[in-house]
């Protein structure tokens, strides 16, 4: 692994990924940073996201304390044809062990990068305790949707997102300390709104080395893992790439855990 140099993007990259914002920020986005307001899509090759296919990350996930307790790992797949439409599969899997008791979580998202939205979102959580399934078709154009289980409902927007691509979607928007944005993107209005706050600049350590980052607080609704409110803690690199260095959040079985990014293959190149 050849460790990257994590420095500020350039002006070119800065307005490249302000007009991917732009695009997937419509409609439901609340800016408070400098965002203009643009109701047409963008072609990929116009707007590129950070990420494309291809891409994997890799972390240890440990508790706060620094005990180790597992593995994760997020990655690209596709393209993928959906009722016509090619999209991207997002995918991320983590494995952990705590006091002898295994946890698996697998979530994947079908994502068309070009409207900036999903059009199919699955999860599973299995561990001792419980299991859960989740198995849901987004139909955007109608603004509804159906799950596995006979689950129906509206959404509020025509690019709604879930839980795993929302992550991905954070990479595309202006990182500058001190923003906030609110999104109603959430496919179940129920979790509406979603909050991301641009908290300051950082140096972490990683495996891969001190990693110059971008540190961000994203408040979600899920009624599943939170009481009420749940924030994640998320370290993007400070460069064009976006990766997601360290990701702090709650998850079955061990509480609150820490994913601190150990390898990463990308094909998006720092500026």
């Amino acid at each position: 692994m050849t460790l990257r140099s994590f420095t500020s993007p350039s002006l070119r990259t800065l307005y490249r990924r302000a007009r991917f914002a732009i695009l997937l920020g419509q409609p439901g986005l609340i800016a408070l940073a400098a965002v203009g307001v643009c109701g047409s899509q963008a072609p990929m090759d116009e707007a590129v996201p950070p990420f494309s296919v291809g891409e994997k990350l890799t972390y240890q996930v440990r508790l706060a304390n620094g005990s180790k307790v597992g593995n994760a790992s997020m990655w690209v797949e596709g393209p993928v044809d959906v009722r016509g439409t090619s999209t991207y599969v997002l995918h991320f899997d983590s494995r952990i062990r705590y006091l002898f008791v295994p946890a698996v979580s697998r979530s994947s998202s079908w994502f068309d990068p070009v409207r900036g939205r999903s059009l199919r979102f699955s999860k599973t959580e299995r561990n001792p305790l419980s299991q859960q399934e989740e198995s849901v078709e987004l139909f955007p154009d109608q603004k509804r949707w159906r799950s596995a289980h006979g689950d129906t409902g509206l959404s509020v927007t025509s690019a709604p997102l879930d839980e795993l691509s929302f992550m991905y979607f954070i990479r595309t928007l202006p990182m500058t300390p001190g923003a906030t944005y609110t999104f109603d993107r959430y496919f179940d209005t129920s979790r509406n709104p979603t909050t991301v706050r641009v908290i300051r600049r950082e140096v972490i350590p990683t495996p891969m080395g001190e990693l110059h980052v971008i540190r961000v607080e994203m408040r979600v609704r899920d009624p599943r893992h939170y009481e009420g409110e749940g924030v994640i803690r998320i370290h993007l690199t400070d460069d064009a790439c976006r990766l997601p260095a360290r990701i702090e959040s709650t998850m079955p079985v061990i509480g609150t855990a820490v994913l601190t990014i150990d390898s990463e293959t990308s094909r998006c190149t720092p500026q």
